[in-house]
Formats: structure tokens, sequence, C-alpha cells
């Protein structure tokens, strides 16, 4: 950006319309301008954002209009591959007669088979007509959609006019985009970071517009996709929207602190936590999780230990306001705090508006035990007493999804587990290991039992064995007593590895839920190898089936591709690491919600 770009954006709307003394003087509204936004000029049918792909920027449409597609597209179309299942005989054959090759690839896993184009990552002055591209402007490669007209002229898109803007939402909420947007024509858009998109919120006006928009469009299916609400009337549905308010907490950029978080003391990480609700305090609002992570604790002595951890979808503070509400149990305090874990999108539910549009319509099976008590009028002590067994999965509440009001006795919910040295550690440790070192965010984590592993390494010779001979991890990781958590690709809730991918070659497979590289469109520029903050993914020069080294036309240099653990989905057998294992001491297990591994503890004591 140009002071010239900048001055000619200051005389557009809604920039002229911003009050810029809304602005401190350390970030003025023109430096926000110049500093986080980036102009780009896109041609007929150039893909702007794909649908699936994690956001980290909004754009607005300046000159020329988009066309955002109402339906979803192929994976192929946007050059994305779906992984092929092998037949047992082929997977077979592959084990007997490896190729003796590191990273052997097939040509057309290696050139795209989609149009590609350069987007220009800056423009010059737009008001100016005559002026030309910038040499020095950098360009980033995109794809280029080849149907577009049939897909325009069949009514399959939305058109987005100049002064539309798309991609906000997922942007704030740091979500997948829910459509695909294409360039209808020479247009020119300003991309907006979300550091500028927070910035940009201080001048009043601008943030009631984004606010009414969230709420006319995106509130009430983010509020439906809430177990807890899932009974209630269409009719109340507008007034629950109407009051409940959203908060966020903590830095959405929580990968660029972790290398530096992880290394403090739970109480030193704890202590760091933003706040977002106290114990003891009166409880106000049932909490819902938007995105993010929250830990749950407790005052422990001077300190305080974690009891749970929450994810998308689930509520804090069920159990006191219900008692509250109800009066049958009297006013009940928070009786655990909860804290923002890196970052935390919340929904604030007023107590009032949950007594009166969501109670009465919640299943008292989906109540904790004491408040479903309270609100059938019974006594505490006539209630069943709720016992755990080792086949439990499912939370009180019998949702699987759960609905997370963590009680007094909730650390109960996990057994103290032996350790080498004959003590027993209690369950907390385990529940603050998992949290300060952000495992909570993977779903296929890899977990390793150390009192049955025999450190034969079967598990890295089968990994290499089902990819070309370089396996996909190592068998190292941290260690938490009996559990060593292997670094390799945990298929995250909060991929961040794909925010910034310029292809889209890093996407998360819909029917698998599995973070998938297509290399024939992964251009090797590391973007993913940087933004993982857990060092899981890996660029590796390949090579033809003979050994020769694949190398750029332009550059001379060896072609680089993301690699990473893919979870073998082309095998039929699953994870080779697990199912080569003699032992039964490695398994893939999903640390998004503490019963898996809960399950799994059990049956090993």
């Amino acid at each position: 950006m140009t002071d010239a770009d900048v001055d000619w954006l200051m005389q557009r709307m809604p920039f002229a319309g911003l009050d810029a003394s809304a602005f401190p003087r350390s970030i003025p509204l023109d430096g926000v301008l110049k500093n986080d936004c980036r102009l780009h000029r896109f041609s007929p049918g150039q893909v702007i954002v794909r649908e699936g792909d994690y956001a980290n920027s909004a754009f607005l449409v300046l000159d020329g209009h988009a066309e955002l597609v109402t339906r979803s597209l192929p994976p192929d179309v946007l050059g994305r591959r779906e992984v092929k299942k092998q037949s047992w005989p082929s997977a077979i054959w592959q084990l007997l007669r490896p190729s003796g090759v590191e990273e052997a690839r097939d040509p057309e896993d290696v050139t795209p088979d989609v149009v590609m184009q350069d987007r220009k990552s800056s423009v010059s002055n737009a008001a100016d007509s005559n002026s030309t591209d910038r040499s020095q402007d950098e360009s980033l490669p995109t794809l280029f959609l080849q149907d577009f007209a049939g897909i325009v002229r069949a009514g399959q898109t939305a058109k987005l006019a100049a002064g539309e803007m798309f991609g906000e939402v997922a942007t704030m909420l740091r979500g997948p985009h829910g459509a695909t947007v294409l360039a209808g024509d020479n247009a020119t858009l300003l991309e907006i970071r979300l550091q500028g998109l927070k910035m940009l919120q201080r001048d009043v006006e601008f943030a009631r517009r984004m606010d009414e928009h969230y709420r006319a469009h995106w509130l009430g299916i983010h509020l439906r996709e809430i177990p807890l609400l899932r009974f209630v009337p269409e009719s109340n549905m507008q007034k629950i929207i109407d009051q409940t308010e959203l908060r966020s907490f903590g830095r959405l950029q929580w990968n660029a602190d972790y290398s530096k978080t992880r290394k403090l003391s739970p109480s030193e990480q704890i202590e760091s936590e933003p706040v977002v609700a106290t114990e003891g305090h009166h409880v106000t609002d049932l909490i819902v999780v938007r995105s993010g992570f929250g830990r749950v604790c407790q005052n422990y002595g001077a300190a305080q230990r974690t009891t749970a951890y929450l994810g998308k979808g689930h509520v804090f503070g069920l159990e006191e306001i219900t008692l509250s509400v109800t009066g049958n149990g009297g006013s009940k305090p928070l009786q655990h705090s909860l804290q923002a874990v890196g970052f935390l999108d919340t929904l604030h539910i007023p107590v009032e508006c949950f007594a009166r549009e969501i109670l009465p319509h919640i299943r008292r099976s989906e109540l904790p035990a004491t408040a479903a008590a309270a609100m059938s009028g019974t006594a505490k002590k006539d209630e069943p007493r709720e016992r755990r067994t080792s086949t439990r999965t499912k939370d009180a509440t019998g949702t699987g999804l759960p609905i997370v009001n963590v009680s007094s006795d909730s650390s109960q919910t996990w057994n103290e587990l032996p350790t080498s040295t004959g003590t027993s550690f209690e369950p907390t440790g385990l529940l603050e290991f998992i949290v300060q070192n952000r495992y909570n965010n993977g779903q296929h984590a890899m977990i390793i039992d150390l009192h049955r592993c025999t450190r034969c390494d079967q598990c890295v010779k089968a990994c290499a064995d089902v990819h070309d001979g370089n396996p996909r991890f190592a068998r190292i990781g941290n260690q938490h007593e009996r559990l060593q958590f292997i670094q390799a690709c945990m298929h995250c809730t909060d991929p961040v590895c794909m925010i910034g991918c310029p292809t889209g070659a890093l996407h998360r497979n819909e029917s698998t839920g599995l973070v998938i590289v297509s290399e024939n469109i992964c251009i090797g520029c590391g973007v993913c190898a940087k933004g993982c903050p857990y060092s899981n993914i890996e660029m590796v020069e390949i090579n033809d089936k003979q050994g020769r080294p694949y190398t750029d036309q332009k550059s001379g240099g060896p072609i680089m591709k993301a690699t990473k653990c893919d979870l073998c989905s082309s095998v039929p057998s699953g994870p080779a690491c697990a199912a080569a294992c003699p032992h039964d001491a490695m398994v893939r297990i999903d640390l998004s919600e503490s019963p898996p591994l809960d399950d799994w503890l059990r049956r090993r004591t």
C-alpha cells in the first residue's frame, strides 16, 4: 500500500464516513489502511476465497463485482483431489514391492490439472486508469475456475457489488468460509486483515453495521447449532438473538505465543489467562463457547487447578443458573472459574432471557442432576445416584456433545493412575498438561503408553512402508508420566496451519474431517509448515519413480511439497502406526473432549 493508495481509499466509502478521531494517535485510520490492508486485482473467474478455507482476512469489493457460488463445488473443480482408497491387493503389493525411492510421485501429483493465475498482491492507485502495476509487486498463484461462465448462466451465484464486504464473520471467528467467491469481472478488492478489521470497529457506526449484519444473518445459525437450544421454538429465537451479547477474550493468534506459554508452569499459565467468569461471583449469563478453548478451574488452597476444558458448543454456568431461577435450590454462586486458553469467543445469554425463553424447552435429562431435581421440585436425596462405568462415553447429559457444567466432584471422572514410582498422580495434572500444551486442539492425537511400548519402532516402520520409505512422524514428543504425546499431525479443531494457504491445497475433508494436502496444487511456499505451532508439517523434495528430482521450470530449483500425517486415509486398514504396534501401546484419539482418553486409560489399569 502506497500513500496514494491510502489517499484514494480515504475518499471512498465506507472509509470517507469513518470518524478519524475514534482512532488513537499511535494507530490512526490511515495507518490501519496502510499496514493492515492490501489491494488486489482479480480476473474474471479467478477464485478469491474457497469454501472450507479458514479465514484470516475479509474482502471489500471496490470496483467491479464478485460472484458468490450458492452451491458447493466438487473438490476437483477447485483442484483438490479426493484421496483414493487402495484395495487390499494393491496395499499388500505396495508392502511387498516398495518403490525404493523416497517421496516418489507420479507426474499428475506434481502438476495441477486446473488453471493457475497470478493474483496481483498490490495494484497501483486505482483512481489513475493509465497507471500500470508496479514492477516490484509480488504475485501469488490462485486458481481459475474454468466453467465460471456456465455456473453464472445456471443462476448458481449471487452478485456482490461494489461496497459489499464478505468473509468478515469467518475472519472474526477464524472459522471456515461458508462459500466460494469468484471475481465476476476485472475486480479490485481490498483485503482487510483481522487486526485491521478489529481496529476499524473503533468507529461506532462501522461496528454497529457489522454487529447488525452478524445478528441478522449468522447469530441465529450459531445459536441453533447448540444442542441445548435444539427444542427452542422459532418464536423464541429472535428474542434470544436480540439479547445475546458477543464477547472475545485473549489473542486470536494464540499460535504466535504458543512456544512461550507452553514453557510456563501450570500456575503461571493460569494466572496469565484472561478471566471470563470468576468462582464465587453471582451468575448473570449463560456462557456459550462460539470458538476457541476455555479452561474450567477451581480454587485449591492458594492456587487453582484445572477440572475441565471447553470447546465449541459447550456451555458454562448451567447448573448455577437453573438453581437460581427455579428458587428450589436457592441462589448458587459460580462453583468454578472460566478462563480463555489462548483465545475464546463467547456468546452471553442473560439469566432472565434464559429463564423465560430457553429453560422451559430443555429436557430434564439434559440438565445436571441437581438442576433437574430443582426443576421437578424433588429433593436432591430423592435423585438416584449416577455412577460412571468403564463403558461410558458420554457426559452427564447423555448427549455426546457435552453441555459442560462441572460440579464440585468433577475431578473424580479421572481415575488415579499408577506411575513408575508406585505412587499416583492427581487427574488434574494430566488435564493441565493437555491444556498447557494445547493438545486439546487435537482430534486425532497420537499417544503412546510407555508402560507397554518396547521401543521396537514398528509404528515408524509401518508408516514408512505406506509413505514411500519416508515416515510422517518420529517417535518423539512431550511426556507426562506414562503417556507420551507423539509429534504427529493431530488434524486439529482449530487448524491454524490452513490459514494463508494461497491455493487451498491444505484443506479439511468434509466427510472425514481430516486435514489433507492436495499435492497437485501445493506450490511449496511453506506457509503451512511455519504456521503449525506443533511443527508437524515438513517441506520435502519430491522425485519421480526412478529417483530423479522434479525441478521448477522457472527457478531450476527442486520442487517442494508439504507432507504430514494423513492418518493413512488411502490404506484400507486405517492408521498403519497403531495397527502395527504389537503391544497395543499406541492409539489415535480425540483430545478435544476428555471422555475418549478417560475411557482408554480406564481400560489399561
